[in-house]
């Protein structure tokens, strides 16, 4: 089956990744919202967000050839929700011709525009997960300098939720002297709670050569413990330096007991702690199947029972 912007997703093999089979699609190329720690810049550049040429029509085309019912997230690599989203409506126009095809969607981002969009994904088979790394806005515009502030997207969440749409949060990646410590987790998972989500996905910051040397060049103060952490003590694996297995270890049981005092399902991504995961799945998914019964739609989901409380009803 020949596709040409549709793809299988597949995270290059890595042993670690527990995603379900899905598809994903990438209607901008590039990404606008420049995180420090994006490791997809090592093949994709680090350049503003671009429409992909012909995209809707290439679109279509695939469509008729994917399996019915297949998962489509958007997106894995650059963001659906850039700042030139809200002109060009190309992850819009995206939305309703996949879910007006029947197929399942789940939408992950730092965009707040997502919330425009909360009628037409609440009427559809999707989900939405929006990361927030910290509620501190003045990290927050170091680490992702084109993303919107974490307090927009604790609203766009919100607006979703309540409009019936299930919603998570990825809190990823965790830096360690950064946001790793139990006041900052927790203040996120407090704010996200509160707002309408339902689980979390937690994850470990993952080195690569290009994103290693941003992130102390904007630290300059870490980069002697993340030098030793990562080039020294941690171990590679499939592309990328992890820190060593007992932080890791320690960072995500800190963030797992936070979430389930706050009732949230929890997962870890590509950690290979997959005891600690009570969510149905660790990128969301699992919410699209869970769905929301008829006559619910633009109540708070924790008015309905929630899927969030020591796993998914999926």
């Amino acid at each position: 089956m020949r596709l040409q912007v549709v793809r299988r997703f597949d995270p290059w093999s890595s042993p670690l990744c527990t995603c379900p089979p899905k598809y994903s699609l990438q209607p901008y190329t590039g990404c606008s919202h420049y995180c420090l720690y994006c490791y997809a810049t090592s093949y994709i550049g680090r350049r503003p967000s671009t429409p992909k040429k012909h995209l809707i029509e290439r679109l279509r085309r695939d469509l008729r050839r994917l399996p019915e019912g297949s998962l489509i997230e958007l997106s894995t690599s650059s963001d659906p929700y850039p700042p030139v989203e809200e002109r060009l409506r190309l992850t819009r126009t995206c939305l309703e011709l996949i879910l007006g095809k029947g197929f399942r969607v789940l939408i992950t981002t730092k965009g707040s525009l997502v919330a425009r969009d909360a009628e037409l994904l609440s009427r559809g088979s999707a989900a939405v997960m929006i990361t927030i790394t910290t509620m501190d806005s003045g990290l927050a515009s170091r680490l992702e300098p084109g993303a919107p502030p974490p307090r927009d997207r604790v609203e766009a969440l919100r607006r979703l939720a309540e409009a019936g749409v299930p919603v998570g949060v990825r809190l990823d990646p965790i830096l360690p002297g950064l946001n790793d410590d139990e006041d900052s987790i927790r203040e996120v998972l407090e704010a996200v709670r509160e707002a309408g989500a339902v689980t979390v996905t937690c994850s470990t910051y993952k080195a690569r050569p290009d994103n290693l040397r941003r992130v102390v060049d904007a630290f300059p103060e870490l980069a002697e413990r993340y030098r030793r952490l990562y080039r020294e003590e941690g171990s590679w694996i499939h592309g990328y330096w992890y820190l060593p297995q007992r932080l890791r270890r320690i960072i995500l049981e800190r963030a797992r007991r936070i979430a389930l005092s706050l009732g949230l399902g929890f997962a870890t991504c590509r950690e290979g702690f997959s005891y600690m995961n009570t969510a149905g799945s660790c990128d969301g998914s699992h919410l699209i199947r869970a769905g929301l019964p008829r006559g619910l739609r633009g109540r708070r989901l924790d008015e309905w029972g929630g899927w969030g409380r020591g796993g998914s009803q999926a």
